[in-house]
């Protein structure tokens, strides 16, 4: 279903689907900004409405901003002539906070957020993070563990017979048997664990006012399992379609690596929307029947979406406190969505499409006026892009191609011959852009992708001028080749070729600038060889990286699928992997070899590797031969600070249900510093 009758309606309207009785300004600034959505009783009330059609659940604090899904659906719903109530990080130890709005006429749409919510709360180490970049002042336990769960269950809980829709990044990446990282165990569908009625996977725009329109016309929300882009669980005693491609059961893929791997390729070789089969998994007597992806959107929908009447701001209920996430993002402007690259550890073209939609040039300068005549605005955006700063209006030349292709990635081995690789538009954006009355700056901070930038010089010339404040931020990953394979990233060499063209580049325009270079430690593939080889790469590079990334296992990735059962499901080789938290230690060490509190761990990654020669004062030598006085300081503040906290090795302090949320508890009873596990109480070790 398309948008293209979409209108903005004001708040205060009568009943769905009715022609608005006034609209809010239009000029070359787009509409006028209309309020928030009510995200109290209050502000219900004070609209004259008795009720809403959709409650709106989300982890996140609800930011009225394009670039959150808590921005853009409710004020899709809205536009379409819909009623929505907000309801942002409720407390979900009861169902009271679903009964603010009273019952939801349609249904409850439930998503734990932005992120996964294991993502959001844990790091790669497993350690319980100190911030949550997504809630009021970054504090930590507004939301639950895996949050799409006991938030349907409330929904249910709340109003019994009220359909429940679940979305999302959490929900879409857990819709059929995945691997589930924070546990280390195969999980079933999220479906028969929520009890949602429908998953919606993907971006949620079209299928959202879908919903909401066929369950405003009377269809009972099982007649909704013919959609694009949901998934759906059946009772025991229905039969899935008969045009459905079986998968791998759950009991196969929990116990079977062999099985989880081929499970990985069919369900990846089935997202390309244009040809994708529709999928069905059994979970013992019960299967999950998962649909084909949703189409994209046009670029007319695209216009329209990001042209709504948002505030671009936070709901007043957080007055002065800032929201760290939408500090990041509140003077960026999104031109795109999709990305071809295909990259295995990458959750955005699972999730969008490898599909590009971009939007118009008209549409992105109009929300450049009006940024430019924000008052608040200081003049420089900080970012124009996407999943990625250069794939803007980037489509396969030849579309009945594209419409049979099941290509995992269209830049990897190398660069599809059919793709359009034209960066004309997007020069052509950048100049018209930085021209706008108010604009400054206009930074592009989106991961540049270089392989494709070495393409067009002209573009190189443009960023390099004009786009960039002193340091380009690109992400080469690794540099071993067989690392590189696995993540589906260009050699090396493809990021030294960028460097001394982006140099060249600055120093053409009369600047010095440098690249930025981002690495990942314990992905598949690799082991410490790999490791100490970009360790040398590095040292003799001169790079000092402040920030590394460890590999974390999404749900659903690729890169998932080989960390769990040690194979590439798409070539069936076995794949080295870094399984144990001592091993991703030592890995991530050594991406900061020259850190002096760092100096044990990689002295054990070289004895360990066999690589003695690394160590000692030659010219390629990575630690000294005896540890500096920073490093034995810093191990001993370590022993220090563990003995004074009476921790010993990492833990988990629990919260118990009568505990204030986001506040843990040491076991003296007084409050910790950082960290909360809500919920969780008496847990065991588990046997190995």
């Amino acid at each position: 279903m398309d948008l293209v009758d979409l209108k903005w309606a004001p708040p205060g309207r009568n009943e769905p689907n009715r022609a608005p009785t006034q609209l809010p300004v239009l000029d070359d600034l787009g509409p006028t900004p209309l309020p928030p959505l009510p995200a109290s009783r209050e502000e219900m009330e004070a609209r004259g409405w008795d009720a809403v059609d959709v409650v709106f659940v989300s982890g996140d604090a609800y930011v009225d901003h394009p670039s959150f899904a808590n921005g853009i659906l409710p004020r899709v719903l809205e536009a379409a002539g819909f009623r929505v109530g907000v309801l942002a990080q409720p407390d979900w130890r009861s169902a009271e906070p679903w009964r603010t709005f009273g019952r939801p006429r349609l249904f409850f749409a439930i998503s734990a957020g932005n992120m996964d919510s294991m993502i959001n709360h844990y790091t790669a180490n497993k350690k319980v993070r100190n911030d949550d970049a997504y809630s009021p002042g970054g504090r930590i336990g507004l939301r639950p563990d895996r949050a799409t769960l006991p938030y349907c269950q409330r929904a249910r809980e709340a109003f019994p017979g009220v359909p429940v829709i679940a979305g999302g990044v959490e929900a879409s990446l857990r819709r059929l048997a995945h691997y589930d990282y924070w546990s280390d165990t195969v999980k079933r569908s999220i479906l028969l664990d929520s009890k949602a009625d429908l998953v919606v996977f993907g971006m949620g725009e079209q299928p959202i006012l879908e919903i909401a329109r066929r369950l405003f016309a009377g269809e009972d929300v099982k007649a909704l399992r013919d959609m694009r882009g949901v998934a759906f669980a059946l009772g025991a005693r229905e039969e899935p379609p008969r045009d459905a491609l079986v998968l791998p059961s759950f009991e196969e893929v929990k116990t079977d690596p062999l099985a989880f791997a081929r499970a990985t390729r069919i369900i990846h070789q089935e997202t390309n929307p244009l040809n994708a089969r529709r999928l069905v998994q059994y979970h013992d007597r019960q299967a999950v029947v998962c649909n084909p992806p949703a189409l994209p959107i046009t670029q007319a929908d695209m216009d329209r979406i990001y042209g709504l009447p948002y505030t671009r701001r936070p709901h007043p209920m957080y007055g002065d406190e800032p929201i760290p996430a939408f500090e990041a993002i509140k003077d960026s402007v999104t031109i795109m969505r999709g990305c071809f690259g295909g990259c295995t550890f990458c959750s955005i073209t699972a999730h969008q499409g490898r599909i590009i939609q971009s939007r118009s040039k008209e549409s992105v300068l109009t929300e450049l006026r009006r940024l430019g005549q924000d008052p608040s605005f200081k003049g420089i955006v900080s970012d124009i892009g996407g999943p990625t700063a250069n794939m803007y209006q980037m489509t396969c030349s030849k579309p009945e191609v594209e419409a049979v292709c099941k290509r995992q990635s269209c830049v990897h081995p190398k660069i599809c011959k059919l793709l359009s690789t034209d960066h004309g538009p997007l020069i052509e954006l950048m100049r018209q852009g930085r021209e706008v009355p108010g604009i400054r700056k206009l930074h592009v901070a989106s991961g540049v992708r270089m392989d494709l930038a070495q393409k067009s010089p002209e573009y190189l010339q443009e960023l390099a001028a004009h786009h960039v404040g002193g340091h380009l931020k690109v992400a080469p990953e690794h540099t071993d080749p067989d690392v590189l394979k696995r993540m589906r990233k260009p050699e090396i060499n493809d990021y030294q070729s960028f460097d001394a063209a982006f140099k060249a580049a600055s120093h053409r325009a009369g600047k010095r600038q440098y690249t930025v270079p981002y690495f990942i430690a314990s992905h598949p593939g690799s082991d410490l060889n790999a490791m100490i080889h970009l360790a040398l790469f590095l040292k003799r590079n001169g790079y000092k990286p402040d920030q590394v990334q460890d590999f974390i296992p999404a749900p659903f990735d690729v890169a998932t699928c080989m960390y769990y059962t040690g194979l590439d499901p798409f070539t069936g080789e076995e794949v080295v992997v870094a399984r144990h938290l001592r091993d991703r230690k030592l890995q991530r060490a050594l991406l900061q070899f020259f850190k002096p509190e760092n100096y044990f761990e990689v002295r054990e990654a070289l004895l360990k590797a066999g690589r003695s020669d690394l160590i000692g004062s030659g010219c390629d030598c990575l630690i000294p031969a005896q540890p500096p006085k920073a490093a034995l300081r810093a191990r001993m503040e370590r022993a220090n600070r563990a003995i004074a906290e009476g921790r010993y090795v990492h833990q988990i302090d629990t919260v118990s249900n009568t505990e204030t949320p986001g506040v843990r508890r040491s076991g003296s009873g007084r409050p910790a510093s950082s960290g909360y596990r809500p919920g969780r109480s008496g847990a065991r070790r588990r046997k190995r």
